[in-house]
C-alpha cells in the first residue's frame, strides 16, 4: 500500500455562518479496503477565533508544526493515516485512522513531548467502514460535479 500525499479543499459553513476549511485526502482506497485501519481517532483543538472563526498567524503556525510532527509519527510506518482536516469556527480537527488507537495515544504523547500542553482533546470510535472519509469523500464528489 502506498501512501501519496493527495489532497483536496474546499471550504463550507458551520451552522451559525462561520467558514470552515476542509482538506481531505485522496487515493486512500487500499488502506480503506485492507480492513486494517478499523479505529478512527480525532483530535480537537479550540483555539481563540483571531478572524471570522479562524486562527491567529501564531496558532496556525503552532497547529502546523504539531500537525508536521504527529503525521511522521504515526504514517512513518503506516500505524496511522490522516484522512481529513477541518478548521474553522475556533476549532480545528484532525481525523485519523488507525491500526490501534492504544499506540496511536503513546505516539501522539511522543510527538507531543516537545510542545507546550495543547488545548486538545480527543474521540475515538470503532469505524471499519470508513464513514466519516466516506462522507468527506462525499463532499469531494459534490466539488467535482460542481
Amino acid at each position: 500500500m502506498k501512501l501519496t500525499d493527495n489532497w483536496f479543499s474546499t471550504m463550507a459553513e458551520a451552522d451559525n455562518e462561520m467558514p470552515i476549511f476542509i482538506s481531505g485526502r485522496d487515493d486512500l482506497d487500499e488502506f480503506r479496503l485492507s480492513g486494517k485501519f478499523k479505529e478512527r481517532v480525532e483530535i480537537y483543538w479550540k483555539y481563540e477565533s483571531h478572524h471570522n472563526g479562524m486562527p491567529s498567524d501564531a496558532d496556525g503556525e503552532l497547529m502546523e508544526q504539531v500537525l508536521d510532527a504527529l503525521r511522521n509519527s504515526v504514517e512513518k510506518d503506516k500505524l496511522a493515516i490522516l484522512t481529513g482536516i477541518y478548521t474553522g469556527n475556533n476549532e480545528r480537527t484532525l481525523v485519523f485512522y488507525t491500526r490501534t488507537s492504544r499506540v496511536f495515544g503513546e505516539r501522539l504523547n511522543e510527538a507531543l513531548s516537545t510542545f507546550p500542553q495543547l488545548p486538545i482533546t480527543l474521540y475515538v470510535e470503532i469505524d471499519p467502514e470508513w464513514n466519516e472519509y466516506q462522507e468527506l469523500c462525499e463532499i469531494k464528489q459534490f466539488i467535482d460535479e460542481e
